[in-house]
């Protein structure tokens, strides 16, 4: 009998395709409706921001000397270039909300800054304070990309920043003068948000890491992220950094006014002098960590606090310090840090103590910071707004030769 062979039967067939054809183009649809949905979250991202971005232009003030400019937009292809494509080499600091690279761009060195699409609110509140307000002692913006990332481009500040000075290692200890005209930098430049702008701004993260250090040692209040219009009675989400957040800020969920940052600002003064980081451990057996300003009232509050408050002191300025210079600056951290909000000094106030902390033209009473409003008016044109030609032209400039260069300019 003859055995005979037949070749296997097709697969079954349906509408003249086999299934596996069917489950091919099944699966390659399922992955163009992937990518469509993909590519569509995206552009509508980025349609998003640049609606946003276009209002950050919007009334921008004009002001008489000021040079308001929108910021340039740049491409995400340049900016990788100049950063070999964002290279652990030219990586230069780390935030809460994205990482800063060194960069080369159009001839100049620069800092840029990546944010994932995610810290859009961020992003955007930095660009709309920075395109808005122009002063020496605030970073400059000099502007932005919305490809793939969120990319804010800035002045390159060579010094790092106030923390890294004062907490880390491989840097020389800043001199007590330094260390007073840094804090008279940065005091400008938060009374400028606060009391010099059409729109007053907060800050809300104000501390050591956020203050930049130049080539000649002057300082820039940086890192707007959080920035928000001062409103009155206005509250919004708990932000900002444990140990620089005043005790009414978490009690009122999120309650804000200037004097959030004022209290902020305390802070920094006490690390200042004390090289300290703003939670500390305690001195005894047990691991218990505590604010900084805690630790600076318990000697404040003694009689006579000057031997205390030398142990508290920055061990490697050595005696290289006027102690009445010491006390007063932490007399003023106190009344910055003061529990009640309303018993804070503003701004304007923080900054003419420290200009006669610096220059030890007269003497000065921390209680009647609030109170002494002649001297206030009299000495608050020292906090200005500066045209980017003016920045140049007043880079190292010391103390003394500002009051002779500045413009006044009421906003």
């Amino acid at each position: 009998m003859a055995i005979c062979f037949y070749p296997p039967s097709p697969p079954q067939m349906e509408n003249g395709l086999s299934g596996g054809v069917i489950a091919g183009i099944s699966l390659g649809m399922a992955l163009l409706v992937a990518v469509c949905i993909y590519c569509g979250f995206y552009k509508k991202k980025k349609v998003q921001a640049k609606i946003l971005l276009s209002k950050t232009h919007e009334d921008l003030p004009l002001q008489v000397g000021i040079s308001v400019e929108k910021s340039v937009e740049f491409s995400c292809e340049e900016l990788a270039k100049a950063t070999d494509d964002f290279s652990i080499g030219h990586k230069i600091g780390q935030g809460g909300f994205g990482s800063v690279y060194s960069a080369e761009l159009r001839g100049k060195k620069a800092a840029i800054k990546k944010m994932d699409m995610r810290a859009t609110r961020e992003f955007l509140a930095e660009l709309k304070v920075l395109t808005r307000v122009h002063h020496l002692n605030l970073v400059h913006l000099i502007g932005y990309c919305v490809e793939g990332s969120l990319f804010l481009v800035y002045e390159y500040i060579d010094n790092g920043n106030l923390s890294q000075h004062l907490h880390g290692t491989g840097w020389d200890p800043l001199s007590w003068s330094t260390r007073v005209q840094i804090a008279l930098d940065s005091a400008r430049g938060l009374e400028y948000i606060h009391e010099h702008t059409r729109r007053v701004y907060i800050h809300r993260d104000i501390k050591s890491a956020n203050i930049l250090i130049d080539k000649n040692f002057r300082a820039k209040v940086a890192d707007f992220g959080l920035a928000k219009l001062a409103e009155v009675g206005g509250s919004t989400r708990l932000v900002g950094t444990f140990g620089y957040m005043p005790p009414e800020y978490a009690q009122y969920c999120g309650d804000i006014s200037p004097k959030v940052d004022v209290y902020a600002f305390g802070v920094v003064l006490y690390e200042l002098i004390s090289a300290k980081e703003a939670i500390v451990k305690s001195d005894g057996s047990t691991a218990e960590r505590k604010g900084l300003g805690s630790l600076f009232e318990e000697v404040l509050n003694k009689p006579d606090p000057r031997e205390d408050l030398c142990k508290l002191i920055d061990p490697r300025l050595g005696h290289n310090y006027p102690l009445d210079s010491v006390l007063k600056m932490a007399q003023l951290a106190k009344a910055c840090t003061q529990v009640n909000r309303q018993l804070r000094p503003g701004m304007r106030s923080v900054v003419v103590a420290l200009m006669n902390l610096s220059s030890s033209i007269e003497p000065w009473d921390v209680g009647s910071l609030c109170e002494n409003q002649a001297l206030v008016n009299l000495r608050s044109s020292d906090s200005l707004e500066y045209s980017d030609e003016s920045d140049q032209t007043l880079e190292g400039f010391h103390f003394s030769e500002m009051h002779e260069s500045v413009v006044n300019v009421q906003v």
